[in-house]
């Protein structure tokens, strides 16, 4: 009261302790018609009435004793946390046990840290006649004020923000109330931190917001009828989340910085400098951490919110992800791991689809070059688990032995030996399998739970469904184009066979005709060369429709890969690293028509110091030819997409055919043949054949079989 005269100030006074006396009789009377009156009706009555009795009380203590008294600290104290009680209560109206959970957290941290408040007052008390350990005790309680004010302000703002228009027009006024008590208060300690002291004009006005928020509350018990819907949008919640921390970090700075300051020294500045330095590298260092923000996301939606995933967000994202599309998009197969890695935070993951063979193979890679994916990557039996069972497959349980369910075929080694192979979630469409994603493990790894499940098995069938229809478009323009390439070919066909029934008439007048018989000789050489030729060439085109079965003989593997060397010889070099004698039955002009294409595709993709491998081996009852290059590789898509489907041609003029006859040629003879590529690494092309004795053995048992089923 400096610079009043003493007659003002005494009624100054007067005035002050009549309005507390005021403020707490209304509070007492508007406490006690909430507990009583049936027509009272709004969210957490029962709590609002005592919080306006516990303030009642301190209105009361502050006329009689004076604001300064430890009594009325002490309520003060209660006070706040009958406030902070009602705001609780707020959240969880009208579905508590849902509702309440995600608050609790804070709500108990703030409770604590009011609750300190208490050590203040009795330590401030104990300690009252010493200056300096009074003003350090009141700077630590104006700290923690300041942060219960600012985590009380953020609560409320979202307890408005999350709920619904309706409940809207019920909660304004406890919520406009609760604001005006705790906005107060962070105005009066900031001025108080700022300042030397408490300010004393502002703690005599303290019964004036007090009235404010009388007003507020019973305007708001006799207009609201609203429902409270707490519904906070959980990236708001994340930087509320975010900003309590940097606030705590702030005011645990100051409060050892106050403390420096009050142990004493010459070197007191030196070390409020060094830990403000210090303190400073370590949130530069930790807080732009990928890992600390997805440790915090985590702990976040644990226990803030009822359910780990926003599902809204979740499906505009799939959406965006799934539906990009132009010349700068990615190709389906990479979106569709990225589609699921994104759910659930894994930063790589790859795409396995059914093969023709059966198993699964790699078709495509979304930020995981370095993993080594076998041409076979999960046999025929391991695909079946996952397509039967619809399994999503947690890789931690199968390495710690906890999934006994899950059979070794389908988590073969070499996903087990990576540690970052984290999940698999099989791709189903009508209840067949097309694909599975193989996740890797995100920043902060977790157990999967139902709800990673669920989600995981919905997205999994609409992933489905997109790659069952991009097959079925490919399956159709391979259809379309199929129709017009025997179109074509019908008509070459006939052309050639013109011309071979020309040149055999020929052949018969030069017989009749011809008058010398050195020319007659050499004319009829020649044309039966020609003819024969041209029927060659009509046999081989007839194949590319219907590869009728051949007679097949047995072949000397050795000898054939021999000879297809010496026709590079002077070419290209052609290393045969291994030639042991092996035998097999085969079409031996088939077998060296898709041998000899293999071969030029690997010298073509060479350069012309590179030597091409020709390896031959017997493995069980097979026998193994690889051919492999050190060129320029291909990717999973070219193997999967390309490679094998006719008219995708990287020749000008070509029909793109060469690779999808080697690979029928090879499996019209019982054979096989894979492919394993990586991009500027090479190429390893794998023919397998049964060996003559375990072919003669299967024809035999086909055979008794075909018997015994016309029998």
């Amino acid at each position: 009261m400096a610079g009043r005269c003493p007659v003002t100030a005494s009624f100054w006074n007067l005035v002050s302790d009549l309005a507390f006396l005021v403020v707490a009789c209304c509070a007492v009377t508007l406490a006690l018609w909430l507990a009583t009156s049936q027509r009272a009706h709004g969210p957490a009555i029962n709590a609002c009435a005592a919080a306006l009795f516990s303030s009642a009380l301190w209105a009361f203590c502050v006329f009689g004793l004076g604001d300064a008294h430890v009594a009325t600290g002490f309520l003060g104290i209660v006070c706040n946390l009958a406030w902070l009680w009602m705001l609780y209560r707020l959240f969880g109206h009208g579905d508590r046990d849902k509702r309440l959970g995600p608050v609790r957290p804070v709500v108990f941290s703030l409770g604590l840290v009011e609750s300190l408040q208490v050590a203040l007052l009795f330590a401030g008390a104990r300690f009252s006649s010493m200056p300096e350990a009074s003003m350090l005790l009141l700077e630590f309680g104006i700290t923690f004020r300041l942060l219960f004010c600012i985590g009380a302000l953020v609560l409320i703002h979202n307890l408005y923000a999350g709920a619904s228009a309706p409940a809207r027009q019920g909660l304004r006024w406890p919520a406009s109330a609760l604001a005006v008590i705790w906005l107060y208060d962070l105005n009066f300690y900031t001025i108080a931190y700022l300042g030397d002291g408490l300010p004393v004009m502002l703690v005599e006005l303290r019964s004036v917001a007090l009235a404010f928020v009388l007003a507020l509350l019973a305007m708001g018990t006799v207009r609201s009828k609203g429902e409270l819907l707490f519904r906070p949008s959980r990236s708001f919640t994340f930087q509320s989340f975010s900003l309590l921390l940097i606030g705590a970090y702030l005011v645990v700075m100051v409060v050892i910085a106050q403390g420096l300051t009050y142990i004493g020294s010459d070197y007191d500045r030196i070390l409020q400098t060094g830990f403000v330095l210090l303190a400073s590298v370590v949130a530069l260092t930790v807080l732009p951490s990928k890992r600390l923000r997805g440790w915090l996301r985590v702990t976040v939606s644990k226990n803030l919110f009822q359910h780990r995933y926003d599902y809204r967000a979740e499906w505009l994202r799939f959406t965006d992800t799934i539906g990009r599309a132009g010349p700068q998009a990615a190709p389906l197969p990479e979106r569709i791991v990225q589609a699921v890695a994104d759910i659930t935070d894994s930063p790589a993951g790859l795409l396995l689809t059914p093969r023709e063979e059966g198993g699964l193979a790699l078709e495509a890679r979304w930020q995981w070059r370095d993993i080594e994916v076998p041409a076979l990557a999960i046999d025929a039996l391991g695909a079946r688990f996952l397509s039967e069972n619809q399994f999503i497959v947690d890789l931690d349980d199968v390495r710690a032995g906890e999934e006994a369910a899950v059979p070794e075929v389908a988590t073969p080694k070499w996903l087990l030996e990576d540690e970052l192979g984290w999940a698999l979630v099989p791709l189903l469409h009508y209840e067949r399998l097309v694909g599975v994603v193989v996740l890797a493990r995100p920043a902060v790894a977790r157990r999967l739970d139902w709800e990673d499940f669920d989600l995981l098995r919905v997205v999994g069938r609409q992933l489905a469904s997109y790659l069952a229809e991009r097959n079925s478009q490919n399956a159709l323009g391979e259809a379309q184009q199929f129709d017009e390439f025997n179109r074509r070919i019908a008509f070459v066909m006939h052309d050639i066979k013109n011309l071979a029934s020309q040149l055999s008439l020929l052949a018969g007048n030069a017989e009749k005709h011809a008058d010398k018989p050195e020319f007659r000789a050499d004319m009829i050489l020649t044309l039966r060369n020609s003819t024969d030729k041209l029927q060659a060439l009509l046999a081989r085109l007839g194949r590319y429709g219907s590869h009728p079965a051949k007679d097949r003989e047995e072949v000397a593997l050795d000898r054939l890969l021999e000879r297809i060397a010496a026709q590079y010889a002077g070419k290209h070099e052609i290393v045969l690293p291994r030639s042991a004698p092996c035998k097999v039955k085969a079409d031996a002009e088939s077998l060296e028509q898709a041998l000899v294409h293999l071969v030029q595709n690997a010298i073509e993709a060479s350069s012309e110091k590179s030597p091409v491998f020709l390896d031959l081996r017997s493995e069980g009852s097979s026998a193994i030819v690889e051919v492999v290059d050190s060129g320029a590789g291909m990717s999973p898509d070219f193997i999967r997409t390309k490679l094998f489907k006719p008219f995708h041609s990287s020749k000008s003029g070509g029909f793109g055919i060469g690779a999808f006859e080697a690979r029928e040629l090879v499996r019209a003879m019982g054979g096989q043949l894979d492919v394993e590529s990586r991009e500027g690494l090479g190429t390893r092309f794998i023919i397998r054949l049964p060996l003559s004795e375990t072919a003669d053995l299967i024809r035999t048992m086909n055979a008794k079989e075909e018997a015994s089923e016309v029998a």
